[in-house]
């Protein structure tokens, strides 16, 4: 969890912070893809934390061992580090600030010298990159002044391109096809659905409506998505989130009657999709129907603040737990997906910024 100044791990099961560590400037955490550790963007570097929580499997169960969460010795440089992606077997490091690509084995992510592929757009500009199953790597090009294009390259060659994707932003893959991995790419035009070796353009109503933060699941072929619709709006809170069918590029919209930022969408275990609002509540949608099938009261109502930086409500998932951080109460709220209600609120003593969650081993099927 990083907070004003330092880096705290937490006992989810207990709420006891375990160690904090000192940091400056703005930290942003996410999954490394082996369950253990959390890449920390830092300056200009992705560090290595180890979460230190340990499983080893044994057949029908599990062993675990606990260490001291600390800093790895292990980093790898980017001007201005952004996003970090682990799909499959392998973890993809975008950095903004020079364009750069790196991908690395999840499982070796933490070893000093573990072999880097390096690749690169041609231009710095805020990106993103999946390493899918057959090899080869889905990114994104553009300049720090206009994003449109997204490429799959393979030994090299670009072997699929959409130039139809502006303001090109936020990544997901859902349900694999029989051609292989399926990934969605936002636009402000409608998204774009990479399926069968093409990219596939997902009709809209109008010229404009925006994606730019989506979440999928390894058991849904439907990707669920922010959506917004007013182009002039310096600062939209939409109420309606998208269901993209990754099977035929179809979008379906969902009313919830509030509004809700982007790190308010998440996915279940079973597929189901979760969305944060500002009523404090976090909605359960079926996205095969594309209703909201259970509302769970988690924090007070709270409002989207103008500037991102600043500390808002958080919604995570990890099993059948859901967690949902309330900034302006300090405070961890665990909900049960089975049960849909609230089982454990622990008291933080920090205002969450970004957190991360660990469980020792990686998710199965190895999707984030």
């Amino acid at each position: 969890m990083s907070h004003d100044g330092g880096l705290s791990t937490v006992d989810l099961a207990t709420g006891d912070t375990i160690s904090t560590i000192p940091t400056e400037g703005l930290v942003r955490l996410n999954d490394s893809g082996d369950g253990r550790h959390v890449m920390v963007t830092e300056g200009d570097a992705f560090r290595v934390f180890d979460g230190g929580l340990q499983a080893e499997s044994h057949g029908d169960h599990s062993h675990y061992y606990a260490s001291e969460p600390a800093f790895t010795d292990v980093s790898y440089t980017a001007a201005k580090p952004g996003h970090a992606v682990a799909h499959g077997d392998h973890t993809a490091l975008f950095g903004d600030g020079d364009g750069s690509i790196q991908i690395i084995e999840s499982d070796a992510i933490a070893e000093a010298g573990a072999p880097v592929e390096k690749l690169a757009a041609d231009a710095p500009h805020h990106g993103v990159a999946v390493r899918l199953g057959d090899g080869s790597v889905l990114h994104t090009q553009g300049t720090t002044e206009a994003r449109t294009t997204v490429q799959v390259r393979a030994a090299d060659k670009v072997i699929a391109e959409t130039t139809n994707c502006p303001s090109t932003h936020g990544e997901a893959t859902a349900k694999p096809s029989s051609g292989g991995d399926v990934a969605v790419i936002g636009c402000a035009n409608g998204a774009v659905v990479y399926r069968g070796g093409a990219f596939h353009k997902v009709a809209i109503e109008g010229n404009y409506g925006r994606s730019g933060t989506l979440a999928g699941s390894p058991t849904s072929t439907i990707v669920l998505a922010d959506y917004k619709v007013d182009e002039s709006a310096e600062h939209e809170h939409p109420t309606q989130v998208a269901l993209i069918d990754t099977t035929d590029a179809s979008l379906r919209l969902v009313d919830l009657g509030a509004s809700y930022w982007f790190r308010s969408l998440a996915r279940g275990p079973h597929g189901e999709a979760l969305v944060l609002t500002t009523d404090g509540a976090v909605q359960v949608i079926d996205p095969d129907k594309g209703t909201v099938t259970a509302s769970v009261a988690a924090i007070g109502a709270w409002q989207e603040n103008e500037d991102w930086h600043a500390p808002g409500p958080i919604l995570k998932v990890s099993g059948e737990r859901a967690y949902v951080t309330d900034a302006a109460a300090d405070e961890l709220v665990v909900i049960d997906l089975h049960d849909l209600e609230v089982v454990e609120r622990h008291a933080l003593g920090v205002t969450p910024f970004e957190i991360a969650i660990v469980t020792g081993q990686p998710d199965q099927p190895h999707e984030h």
